[in-house]
């Protein structure tokens, strides 16, 4: 039963960092590749922001979802650590 638990600890760290990771891909893409858009863009110009404004929502909820899946599985881990010793 530790090992699963320590199993579980392992598998939610690498859920956490993980959200992490896409969270800043997700400002990245929101702020630097989407930035904020023209006044009066081109056609062209309006789809690229378009696209990658929805990519870094997108990112922001997978790692929004896989930061609170790693906080979760971590706390129940620690809780479950707890009773088994």
């Amino acid at each position: 039963m530790k090992k699963t638990v320590e199993s579980l600890k392992t598998l939610s760290r690498g859920f956490i960092i993980a959200g992490v990771i896409i969270l800043l891909l997700s400002a990245y893409y929101l702020v630097i590749k989407a930035g904020i858009p023209y006044q009066d863009p081109t056609p062209e110009l309006q789809l690229r922001y378009t696209v990658n404004s929805h990519v870094g929502d997108e990112l922001l909820t997978a790692g929004l979802t896989a930061l609170i899946v790693g906080i979760v599985g971590r706390v129940v881990t620690g809780i479950i650590g707890k009773n088994v010793k």
